[in-house]
């Protein structure tokens, strides 16, 4: 099959065709190039997408990603931008071995077609003239033999004429010869162009013209096969990342797995506890007896000659501490406000943050003592003396630094129980301690409230509620006679007194009870008359004489 020989009366319509050929192919250039536009636009959506959802820096928003499940949505976040990074990829392939390199071969097929259609219509041209050669001979030779014949006619009829000279008929006859000759010399021409002209014509039909069809024909199955491996192309640049972004996906799988719900809920719990134990309930008050009720030293709240009594300040927050209503006020800056495993946190975040700042600090100064140690190697570099002011002030910012550090390391001493509780003088810089609410059970109840967030105080009374200063608690606690003991307890499990207030218990310990449990969840016992505290009361099983001051019988 060749286009020279089926198709060799169709050059106009192989015109049309080839050109249609090109049209195509730009088609498909301009569909690729759209592609990578597309795949840009959503590579670059992808990665907006991404930095959109990142945690801000510096914010809370960044501490929430400790949880596992925050966690797998970060390391999300960041195999979508390198599943965009692959969309580049597409883009760029496509438009360097697909476009690009379609563009310069169109521009090559342009200048081939032009080449072969101009060959082809020289050709055409050249067998037009021949033609036009030959029908030029053709009617010359047709002419000169109508004269021939006129001449000839003329002649016999002034042969026959008795009336005509013998000169004219013979100047006749000389006319017909001359007709006859120029007749005869038009055959001869016209016989050499037509056996010339069938000649250029056979090599047109059967040569040239197949032989610039087959070049046409060539130049368009290049194309087409072109096309076709361009299409393949578009394909495997797409299969290439496959495998990557199948990675992306599975890492994306993989931190889905990664997540772990009880991790997650051993965070909240780190994060809000409180290190309080629940309450208990709460002692029934019978206001029908016609007898006051006398205030003990066992009441849930009771005052000593006017002044509310502070058993262990730390404590008496520790009891009202559920029922509390949120301080909206300034947050103490050792955190005293906060419940203790919180406040713990807060300081040893507190601390780390200074050491950070001391380092910072550090390597500044030691990079200007190097800088004025190159300045007075090189005095041309510089003046060492311009940086004594800095080096002087970077010196004082590590000072400050180490003595705050210093300050809420002894906080979080105190608060991990590496130290003895504040000293008196301690106390009374940090100002004043909270007093226990003197108030009946029914009003306590109607004030009380939970705080969510960690931070506690009290609710201001005009009626029963004191601040007592830190000096007046420390001297009312040291005038009090020791408590008698109301009973015994047995230790049911071992107990970790690290907070103010508290004691330390084994178990299997017997120890004396002294004030028993007043429905908030703890019982103040004595271990050798000179050592005592508060315990959880379900860490222990109590064993009260009835005929001890102070006991009472529970309904």
């Amino acid at each position: 099959m060749s286009w020279g020989t089926e198709l060799w009366d169709q050059f106009d319509n192989l015109e049309k065709h080839t050109q249609w050929g090109i049209d195509i192919l730009e088609k498909y250039i301009k569909f690729v190039k759209e592609r990578t536009e597309i795949e840009l636009s959503y590579a670059k959506q992808l990665r907006n997408l991404s930095k959109k959802y990142q945690p801000k820096k510096n914010s809370k928003e960044e501490e929430e990603y400790k949880y596992t499940a925050c966690k797998a949505f970060l390391s999300t976040l960041n195999e979508m931008n390198d599943y965009a990074g692959q969309h580049e990829v597409i883009s760029e392939n496509m438009t360097s071995q697909i476009t690009m390199d379609l563009m310069r071969y169109v521009q090559e097929l342009k200048q081939e077609r032009k080449s072969n259609f101009h060959d082809g219509r020289k050709a055409q041209q050249h067998i037009e003239t021949c033609w036009k050669q030959l029908e030029s001979s053709k009617r010359r030779f047709e002419r000169d033999c109508k004269e021939a014949d006129r001449a000839q006619q003329y002649f016999e009829k002034m042969d026959a004429d008795i009336n005509v000279t013998k000169a004219d008929v013979e100047k006749a006859r000389q006319q017909a010869q001359i007709r006859q000759q120029m007749a005869e010399d038009s055959k001869a021409d016209y016989s050499l162009i037509l056996q010339r002209f069938n000649q250029e014509q056979w090599e047109y039909y059967h040569t040239h013209i197949p032989n610039i069809f087959q070049k046409i024909q060539e130049m368009e199955e290049r194309r087409i096969v072109r096309i076709g491996e361009s299409m393949k192309t578009f394909a495997e640049v797409d299969r290439q990342v496959i495998p990557i972004i199948g990675k992306c996906l599975d890492g994306i799988v993989k931190a889905a797995e990664s997540i772990d719900q009880k991790n997650d809920s051993q965070l909240v719990v780190e994060a809000y506890k409180s290190g309080f134990e629940p309450p208990g309930d709460i002692e029934f008050e019978d206001y029908t007896q016609p007898m006051k009720r006398t205030v003990s030293d066992n009441s849930l709240s009771s005052s000593k000659e006017g002044k509310p009594e502070l058993k262990f300040g730390s404590k008496s927050k520790g009891k009202l501490w559920p029922f509390i209503k949120k301080n909206k006020g300034v947050t103490p800056e050792d955190f005293s406000n906060f419940p203790p495993e919180q406040r713990r946190k807060k300081l040893q975040q507190k601390v780390d943050d200074l050491n950070k700042e001391i380092q910072k600090e550090t390597d500044q100064r030691d990079a200007i003592t190097k800088m004025k140690d190159v300045y007075l190697k090189n005095p041309q570099m510089g003046d060492p003396a311009s940086l004594d002011h800095k080096l002087t002030e970077v010196t004082q910012n590590i000072e400050k630094l180490r003595l705050e550090a210093q300050k809420f390391e002894a906080w979080l001493a105190e608060v991990e129980g590496r130290l003895p509780a504040r000293s008196e003088q301690a106390r009374r810089q940090s100002g004043l301690y909270d007093g226990q609410t003197h108030q009946t059970v029914s009003n306590c109840a109607q004030d009380r409230e939970s705080s969510p967030d960690g931070s506690y105080t009290e609710e201001q009374s005009q009626e029963n509620e004191h601040k007592v200063l830190a000096a007046d608690f420390d001297d009312e606690f040291d005038d009090e006679e020791p408590l008698p003991a109301i009973g015994t307890c047995k230790a049911l499990y071992t107990f970790e007194g690290q907070n103010e207030g508290t004691i330390s218990v084994v178990e299997g310990e017997t120890l004396s009870v002294i004030e028993e449990d007043k429905g908030d969840g703890w019982t103040r016992i004595r271990r050798n008359e000179d050592e005592e505290g508060y315990v959880p009361t379900s860490y222990v099983e109590v064993y009260l004489d009835k005929n001890a001051k102070g006991a009472k019988t529970y309904i």
